[in-house]
């Protein structure tokens, strides 16, 4: 159901949420740009692959979620029913090079970002159609594009807009939202928008433990209102006055952020309001609801099972480096056993070397003697906006480094 004021919504002839009625086309061609044979294979063979001496594990689950999946359908869908009208991306579709790249190629353009052209919001026509990303877009950008007269193929997921609707119980109540995320990604912009539909609806967004504990210090009378507003100042809904709008505050968060962390955030966010209002009032002081995407919790505890599972050598991570739950995908392997993050086969250069962007980093860096000779265990595992073909393509390098060839050693 849509979350979108009636008044705010354009006609329906101009507002697609359910797709554009070219599933099947859709999947055939998705079938053709993102299939892989050899994840297929690991799926029917216990998610394994012994090639030489090398023992390959694949988390159970990885890569494409069901809104990623839907989102690129959708684009898919557009192209196919538009033949001959500009298409627009709002910015990246999803998280991953490939896939953005492919929407270049099927005359997709963007609006902004790295891949975007020239073509800006304003020059938009009701002859257009604007795809709206599986992050969503904030209320503002909504209105925009509707003002337009364009036709809006809205992707936006069902997990993002489940965390709109928190938000919005929040500032209806009063509640201010204390976002757990990135304040500058797209996802938390859009989330974060949605507590200003009511007046006096406001947001605060925290990075992580450290930055909620700063929260908690103000509250606590251990920060000053100057300090705080000074450190959030990216972060923080406008008109926000830290004096009155943390009284009532409710947790919510980024879809792909660290799940573990986010409970954490939101338990360690309760304990510092008990302790300033007491327990008897929490109620009217604290709220929170389970907001944590099913498929970034899938992924992780199927990380989590393959690296207690095993007792792996090193384990990669594909996806792109703009992606949060890739990033969280390799931090979390990370504390079992080496982990790379790659966002493409190709940085795995040879068996001496290899290109990925440690977590926390913003650069790729190159490692040397990440794949020593002699028997290996390699965990492998993608992010959600990762397409099955880059995880295959990444098992046939593999091969490709001991000197085999994948196919060889598919044996059903």
């Amino acid at each position: 159901m849509s979350t979108t004021p009636l008044a705010q919504q354009p006609s329906s002839t101009q507002y697609f949420q359910k797709g554009l009625g070219l599933k099947a086309v859709a999947q055939g061609l998705l079938e053709r740009d993102y299939h892989s044979h050899i994840v297929d294979y690991l799926r029917r063979h216990d998610f394994t692959l012994r090639i030489a001496d090398m023992e390959i594990h694949l988390a159970q689950e990885f890569g494409f979620c069901y809104g990623v999946d839907r989102a690129v359908e959708y684009a898919y869908q557009a192209r196919e029913k538009f033949p001959d009208r500009r298409i627009l991306l709002t910015g990246e579709i999803i998280h991953n090079p490939h896939v953005n790249r492919r929407m270049l190629e099927m005359g997709i353009g963007f609006l902004s970002g790295q891949y975007s052209n020239g073509v800006s919001a304003e020059n938009l026509t009701p002859e257009d159609v604007v795809i709206l990303p599986a992050f969503g877009v904030t209320i503002n950008e909504f209105k925009q594009f509707s003002a337009a007269g364009c036709i809006l193929v809205d992707t936006t997921c069902g997990s993002v807009l489940n965390v709109w609707k928190r938000v919005e119980q929040y500032a209806r109540g009063g509640f201010t939202s204390v976002i757990h995320g990135k304040y500058f990604h797209e996802e938390t912009k859009a989330t974060s928008s949605q507590a200003t539909k009511y007046p006096g609806g406001h947001y605060l967004v925290v990075r992580n433990m450290e930055e909620a504990e700063r929260v908690g210090d103000f509250i606590l009378g251990k920060l000053s209102r100057e300090a705080l507003l000074a450190q959030f100042a990216k972060a923080i809904s406008p008109g926000f006055d830290p004096d009155l709008h943390l009284q009532k505050i409710g947790v919510a968060n980024q879809t792909t952020m660290l799940s573990s962390e986010s409970l954490a955030i939101a338990e360690r966010l309760k304990q510092i309001m008990i302790t300033k209002y007491g327990a008897d009032a929490i109620d009217a002081h604290f709220r929170n609801f389970d907001t944590i995407c099913s498929a970034t919790q899938d992924r992780q505890d199927a990380v989590m099972k393959l690296v207690t599972a095993h007792q792996l050598d090193l384990m990669l991570v594909v996806g792109g480096y703009n992606s949060s739950n890739t990033n969280h995908l390799a931090a979390l392997a990370s504390q079992y056993t080496r982990a790379y993050h790659i966002d493409d086969p190709r940085g795995l250069i040879s068996a001496e070397l290899i290109r990925h962007k440690p977590f926390g980093q913003s650069e790729e860096i190159e490692t040397r003697g990440w794949l020593a000779a002699g028997p290996a265990k390699i965990g492998l595992t993608a992010g959600a906006s990762t397409p099955n073909n880059k995880i295959g393509e990444t098992v046939a390098r593999l091969a490709e480094l001991r000197g085999e060839k994948v196919e060889a050693w598919l044996n059903d």
